[in-house]
């Protein structure tokens, strides 16, 4: 059986894997400092599998920079490589190794392996990737990367076993983060989220798209460690609206809220131009994560935004949150994926390890 594990600063998801299939789960909120050894053998106990019964556990990293682009098992090489990306994900890869070292410590001989969530965009051509800025500073990995590759790989494993892969798909992952991509026969081609997973759209806490001027403002006024604190936790529909929890938001009757919600639509819209415009054209939409999933509202006003691409979405099937929400008359097709990221760590960690064994 495969554990797989997402650790966060303060959480940890585990899962359990018998080949394609979830056998088990657990999730724990509000970890302290140093207690996620605990933690683990708090979660497993809790899924009702026996460590011995694990073969292999494999974790989500959030950045894997340019080396790192493939699920892989775990060495002392790939660890350091893990850590030297932390400055380009403080708040991801600092607490992804401290799941791989928890690991290690409750079950030392069980092999690990990572699954990247940059990954996926390493197929994103170099005009994409490349910030026009001095090579010295290229070279220091100032660049554009994208995540939510793992969720991506997902939806484009899905919707390639029901036969309605289209060839230039146009992909939302729309939750606390928010990204969307531009997928072309399969692969991504372009996405909005950038050097860290700040850029791009609005998101629940995050800024997404600023000038960098004004980041540099932020660092004058607060210094740098506050300003990160500013762009990344503070902001997004938090700062606008008061909360960064979508319900909250439809209910509220303030009308920072109603702002919130339009300024999150405004932005999908907008940086989805973006991303039609890197494919040619677009052929199908698909929406993942819980607002892109379950937020009808959110993602009618989305819909209606690209209704100059031909997009004509079912209202009805919408209201419904249905799997197929494009009316009969669309030229485009319009789907909801449910995200199916910890099956994909799974499946792609099996190949490797067979991969192994040839």
């Amino acid at each position: 059986m495969l554990l797989i594990v997402n650790a966060g600063s303060s959480s940890l998801k585990l899962k359990v894997f018998d080949g394609g299939d979830e056998v088990a789960g657990a999730q724990l909120s509000e970890i302290g400092a140093g207690g996620h050894a605990s933690a683990l053998a708090e979660g497993l106990a809790l899924t009702g599998v026996p460590v011995e019964r694990l073969s292999a556990a494999a974790h989500r990293v959030v950045h894997g920079g340019t080396e790192l682009t493939a699920t892989c098992r775990i060495t002392p090489n790939v660890l350091r490589r893990i850590a030297a990306c932390v400055p380009l994900a403080p708040l991801h890869n600092p607490a992804n190794l401290v799941g791989i070292q928890s690991v290690a410590a409750l079950v030392p001989d069980l092999p690990q392996y990572a699954c990247f969530d940059t990954a996926f965009h390493a197929t994103n051509p170099t005009v994409a990737t490349t910030y026009a800025l001095p090579q010295a500073e290229r070279d220091r990995g100032l660049r554009r990367y994208g995540f939510h590759g793992t969720s991506y790989a997902a939806l484009v494993r899905i919707l390639v076993a029901r036969g309605t892969l289209p060839q230039r798909l146009l992909a939302c992952h729309l939750g606390n983060g928010a990204s969307l991509c531009a997928i072309v026969n399969g692969r991504s081609v372009a996405t909005t989220m950038g050097y860290s997973p700040l850029d791009g759209l609005t998101m629940g806490t995050r800024a997404g798209g600023i000038d960098g001027n004004a980041v540099l403002r932020l660092a004058d006024l607060h210094g740098v460690a506050r300003a990160g604190e500013i762009l990344n936790r503070e902001s997004g529909l938090f700062a606008l609206g008061g909360s960064n929890d979508l319900r909250m938001l439809h209910r509220s009757v303030m009308p920072g809220a109603a702002f919130a919600l339009q300024h999150f639509t405004y932005w999908a819209v907008r940086h989805a131009g973006s991303m039609v415009a890197a494919m040619g054209g677009v052929d199908g939409i698909v929406f993942t994560g819980g607002i892109g999933e379950n937020d009808h509202a959110v993602r009618g006003d989305i819909l209606r935004g690209l209704g100059f691409l031909g997009v004509m979405m079912d209202e009805p099937a919408n209201w419904q949150n249905a799997s197929e929400l494009h009316d009969a008359a669309s030229r485009v097709a319009i789907w909801i994926v449910p995200a199916d990221e910890e099956r994909q760590i799974a499946l792609e960690t099996q190949a490797v390890i067979a991969g192994e064994g040839v």
